[in-house]
């Protein structure tokens, strides 16, 4: 199964861990990837304007953990390099999974990056590295 349709499907929760280039370490909790490429070997995360994106702005490396919803221990750990970004309003609006009402959106007007990564390796959450 590719990674395009393991994450259209899986439900789960997600965490982005980064580091600065000072080796500052930092973890989010952070929506399922988005695939937009012919193949698996980019990732792109919708980013607010806060510590993970100034932590891969100076340090391209991180990891993504996937934990789906289930009672044993299953998902994927991505090992991922940044590669690019963008600030495509619109675009970024179009992938958002979450539709959420006006008065619960909080800054809407906040600066967002779609920032894509390079998918260097895919684990299972346990074993196997």
């Amino acid at each position: 199964m590719s990674l395009r349709e393991y994450f259209s499907t899986a439900k789960g929760t997600g965490f982005l861990a980064t580091a600065n280039a000072q080796g500052n370490v930092n973890i989010a909790v952070y929506a399922r990837p988005h695939f937009l490429g012919e193949d698996d070997h980019e990732a792109a995360f919708i980013m607010n304007d806060r510590l993970s994106h100034a932590y891969v702005d100076s340090n391209p490396h991180a990891a993504y953990l996937f934990m789906e919803a289930s009672e044993d221990y299953v998902g994927k750990r991505l090992i991922l390099t940044k590669v690019r970004e963008e600030t495509d309003a619109a675009k970024i609006r179009s992938l958002r999974r979450r539709n959420l009402p006006p008065e619960c959106e909080g800054e809407d007007s906040a600066k967002r990056f779609l920032v894509y990564f390079r998918v260097d390796d895919v684990r299972p959450l346990i074993g196997a590295g």
